[in-house]
């Protein structure tokens, strides 16, 4: 194989490998009915609730409401909570809810407080919470604490969220089925934004969720993530100043992004504005294309892209990465990815880099596509099989390929 360098606006249209897997969608298809347990496909995540446009409007079967410095919980006309504290307020209006219930019952909270970083708001099967103010967390905790938390358990919705300080998770979702978080907004000072995963118990897939707008500003961690999710589907999750990963998708599959917007996430890191790892996208063998997201902007920071550990089975339509301090695009170790299939630039800080360790598996079946590349370089080290590079315009920009 011969490396070649293009400079100053050539167009490239470069090695297409010659063995094409003609059948990878059919193979693809058909893994996705065959894998045992691991791929039932899910319920759609996504029927919208009946959900008022504005927090607090509509019906709902139990209140927490700050009047003064005082907190009253009500069911109906029952009073199940007076005091200062806002999490005991919470709390207790959850918990006065109907026992056993089979459908979703709301909570409506209307005020701001502070609670503690070593404590939590739990939420069982079949509630809604709607918080129509801000919670500040204060303080310090270890473990898995968060102002909302829920862990084995279905149908929970979060519907406005405000979060400020210093949780250990803003939100915790663990061994979950069927969650929507709607509008949720964490402006922190550290912590963790999001994280939803399976890993309680394992052998179970967390499934269906839904995640429909997310901001997170300041969070010493990752803004969004999840670990063993099977039917994820994402509008848009906006990071802005992030210690590390914009969106970071760890062993999930079915997932749909509309958009990630990343402003300096993982600065001075090797962290991704979006980031697929632990063979995220992987259906029991293979890499069926699985993964689908619509657009990744990602303003300085550490990397734009980052696919590494076995993960696949991706399709990023769109692009825009601008001088981030380490790669623009990073992949590693990967099969079945195709980024900016519709369109993409990357101008300016590190190279779009093809990768391997030897400890696992070469990249495989990796297309780059559709971009224009302003001040950058392109490489692939070592090479990998079934390579493609199509349609890439270079300004004043190197590439060294197979």
């Amino acid at each position: 194989m011969g490396r070649r360098a293009a400079l100053l606006s050539s167009r490239t249209s470069v090695r297409a490998s010659a063995r094409k897997r003609a059948g990878l969608a059919a193979a693809g298809a058909v893994a996705l009915l065959t894998l045992a347990g691991a791929l039932t496909a899910p319920a759609p995540a996504a029927a919208a609730p009946a959900r008022a446009a504005a927090c607090g409007d509509g019906a709902y079967q139990a209140e927490a409401v700050l009047n003064g410095s005082t907190w009253t919980a009500r069911r109906g006309g029952s009073t199940v909570y007076t005091g200062t504290d806002l999490r005991a307020a919470v709390q207790a209006a959850v918990n006065s809810l109907t026992a056993g219930r089979t459908a979703k019952e709301r909570v409506v909270v209307r005020g701001s407080g502070s609670m503690s970083a070593g404590s939590r708001i739990s939420l069982p099967s079949y509630t809604v919470l709607d918080v129509c103010g801000t919670i500040n967390v204060t303080g310090s905790g270890t473990g898995d604490q968060a102002p909302v938390y829920s862990r084995g358990t279905r149908d929970v919705e979060v519907q406005h969220l405000n979060v400020t300080g210093s949780p250990l998770y803003g939100v915790f979702l663990r061994n979950v089925q069927n969650v929507v978080l709607g509008r949720i907004d964490m402006r922190l000072s550290a912590g963790l934004g999001v994280r939803i995963d399976n890993r309680g118990d394992t052998s179970q897939w967390t499934r269906n969720v839904r995640i429909d707008d997310v901001y997170v500003s300041g969070a010493s961690s990752h803004a969004v993530e999840t670990y063993g999710v099977d039917g994820l589907t994402v509008g848009t999750v906006t990071a802005r100043d992030v210690g590390e990963s914009g969106l970071l998708l760890n062993q999930t599959i079915n997932a749909t992004v509309t958009k990630v917007d990343a402003e300096n996430a993982g600065t001075g890191t090797g962290y991704a504005a979006f980031r697929m790892a632990n063979r995220n996208g992987r259906v029991g063998n293979s890499y069926p294309t699985n993964i689908r997201v619509g657009e990744v902007v990602a303003r300085g920071g550490g990397r734009g892209v980052f696919c590494v550990s076995e993960s696949g089975g991706a399709t990023i339509d769109r692009v825009t990465l601008s001088h981030t301090g380490n790669n623009a695009i990073l992949v590693e170790n990967c099969s079945n990815v195709n980024i900016a299939a519709r369109s993409g630039t990357v101008t300016g800080g590190g190279e779009i880099r093809l990768a391997a360790r030897s400890e696992f598996p070469n990249n495989s079946d990796i297309t780059i596509q559709n971009l224009t590349v302003t001040n950058s370089a392109i490489r692939e080290s070592p090479c990998g099989t079934n390579t493609t590079f199509r349609n890439n315009t270079l300004v004043n920009s190197v590439q060294s390929i197979c």
